[in-house]
């Protein structure tokens, strides 16, 4: 028996991982052509070199929430969607892709609201173009804590348009008669007059530098257009683009797939690199590690739970085994983000997200492997799946490997003091799911396990140090940080005040065990808290407008976080309720 539980569990643990790998293979060539090709072209866009790829999943799920969409009774992918906006507007026009459910917004159109989500075109939106700028520009200077549903409505609407509008109108002009056309009108009056409105609505860079210019100097359409109408050489990989287009719309897939290996070569020769590095990141789009891996840890935590019912000698450790697997793909798409960007794992807040999750997973291994009693296994299932759930929902605002800003641009500090205050964040984070699993537990079990439940202490009391460690080495490197960048060790600003609140928190945590003050239920108490602090100083400070650390204020965090409060509140009330307590004690009358 216990040979056969251990061929099921890695068994099970090497299927997810094959599955996994699935992920990253190319997918089918829609009408013959090659799309997952175009998407590889490398691009200027938003400060950093990166392929077309990302460039389309991330607007779609600005405007779309999702990477693809379904349309003519087939699923439309990213880099299908982009060639439709870039050299086919009029068939990218009729996509459904706009998601609006405000109920005011929907009536502004003149739609009806459903109760389903409200799919809308480019072409149903476009006859109200100029009212939904109106009432955006309207409230754009109002600030953001302070407008109303439908103002926050309105302005992500036009926010989502006007982007897919730069897109329609980055190659070519919508309406117009293609790339080709433009390069045989060259030098004209026209002409020149529509590649200077080609320039300012391009919304990327798709010409790599020529010899003798910076490694920036990439070009877009209506710049190197713009250079030929006064004389300047022509841009070689104009043709190429030019020959794309004329295919497309052509439904030539010969044609374009061949004059796609022409564009590759100009690239090569222009830009050496260039085109591999975006291939790598096209392969990392595909495979898409973190949400693999948010699956893996929500089927781990399910068997697990299964386990506690049925046949534990076997599904135990296969859930074990699954968390393995969902850590392997976690690993390797951190690793693969720190490949790519040239930077610490830690540099926003969707990487921050996903970098706590996998602290706390690793956290986890090692305790399941010291105890092995399963909750080590729940609890980092649990822990991955919620901040990886997190990330997913960060990563809708649009490119996650963004350019830093400036006060942010240091390796060494964002390797030291911002990834030892992470940790320090998904210990204490670790440590407040062992005491929610400890309340729930003690209202379940119809027996009294004292060495299980001094096993859950131990966990919690253990991880609470080694929070407490890196949350205060974390905090002090801030410090010499912000003396370096800033001038001042300390200023009170709202997140360091956080930082320090995780610290006082777990550090009050620990003498008051020491003291005698709490016991252990006191302590799983006061760790869930831990839970509430540790979020107000992650997310709670940069919604608050004020301080160096802010970032934005964003109604849906807000909410959540206010959410995620509540249930903690509620959990820690558990917690400290007396074992299943709506039943009668021994000798009421009730």
């Amino acid at each position: 028996m216990k040979n056969l539980a251990k061929t099921i569990s890695w068994g099970a643990g090497a299927l997810a991982l094959i599955i996994a790998l699935t992920f990253a293979l190319p997918g089918a060539k829609p009408r013959g052509f090659d799309t997952g090709g175009f998407g590889n072209l490398p691009i200027l866009e938003g400060g950093r070199v990166k392929p077309l790829d990302s460039l389309a999943r991330n607007s779609l799920l600005v405007i779309h929430s999702r990477q693809g969409f379904r349309h003519d009774g087939r699923m439309v992918g990213p880099d299908e969607w982009i060639l439709d906006v870039l050299f086919r507007p009029q068939v990218a026009d009729q996509q459904p892709i706009f998601v609006i459910d405000d109920p005011d917004v929907i009536s502004l159109i003149g739609a009806k609201q459903t109760k389903n989500r409200n799919y809308f075109s480019f072409a149903d939106l476009a006859p109200h173009l100029d009212e939904i700028q109106k009432q955006a520009s309207s409230a754009q200077p109002i600030v953001a804590q302070k407008r109303s549903r439908f103002q926050s409505a309105i302005i992500n609407l036009f926010d989502r348009v006007y982007l897919f509008y730069k897109l329609r109108n980055t190659l070519q002009l919508a309406g117009s008669p293609g790339l080709g056309w433009e390069l045989q009108s060259l030098g004209t009056a026209d002409a020149t007059l529509r590649h200077t409105d080609l320039t300012q609505l391009a919304h990327f860079r798709i010409l790599p530098p020529q010899a003798g210019m910076g490694p920036d100097a990439w070009q877009s359409i209506g710049q190197a257009l713009t250079a030929a109408d006064t004389g300047g050489p022509l841009h070689p990989g104009l043709i190429p683009l030019a020959k794309l287009n004329a295919a497309y719309v052509g439904n030539d897939p010969a044609a374009f797939n061949l004059a796609l290996s022409d564009m590759n070569a100009v690239v090569s020769n222009l830009k050496p690199g260039a085109l591999s590095h975006a291939t790598n990141e096209t392969v990392f789009n595909r495979a898409q590690p973190f949400f693999v891996g948010l699956s893996i840890y929500l089927v781990a935590f399910i068997v697990l739970c299964i386990s506690w019912i049925w046949k534990p000698e076997i599904l135990r450790p296969t859930a074990y085994s699954l968390l393995c697997s969902g850590a392997i793909v976690h690993t390797l798409g951190l690793a693969a983000r720190i490949i790519l960007q040239g930077r610490p794992p830690v540099t926003n807040l969707y990487s921050s997200a996903v970098f706590v999750g996998w602290a706390a997973v690793i956290l986890g291994l090692i305790v399941e492997r010291m105890y092995r009693k399963g909750f080590g296994t729940a609890v980092a299932a649990m822990a991955g799946f919620a901040s990886l759930l997190v990330a997913q929902n960060l990563g809708t605002e649009g490119d996650t490997m963004e350019m830093m800003r400036a006060v942010l641009d240091s390796n060494f500090w964002l390797a030291t003091h911002v990834v030892t205050i992470t940790i320090g964040y998904s210990g204490t984070f670790l440590a407040g799911a062992i005491a929610i699993a400890y309340g729930i537990r003690k209202h379940i079990v119809t027996k009294v396990d004292v060495e299980t439940d001094k096993a859950l202490v131990d966990m919690a009391y253990g991880i609470i140090c080694f929070a407490l460690f890196f949350s205060f080495v974390g905090t002090v490197l801030g410090g010499i940080w912000a003396d370096q960048s800033w001038g001042r060790f300390w200023g009170w600003d709202p997140k360091e005040n956080g930082a320090l609140l995780i610290v006082l928190w777990n550090a009050i945590i620990l003498h008051a065990r020491m003291a005698g003050y709490v016991r252990d239920r006191g302590i799983m108490v006061r760790a869930i808290f831990g839970n509430i602090i540790t979020a107000c100083s992650w997310f709670g400070v940069n919604m608050l407008g004020v301080g160096l650390h802010s970032y934005g204020f964003m109604d849906q965090a807000f909410w959540a976080l206010t959410g995620f409060i509540a249930s903690q509140v509620v959990l820690m009330g558990i917690c400290y309720a007396p074992a299943r307590f709506w039943l009668p004690r021994p000798g009421s009358h009730a």
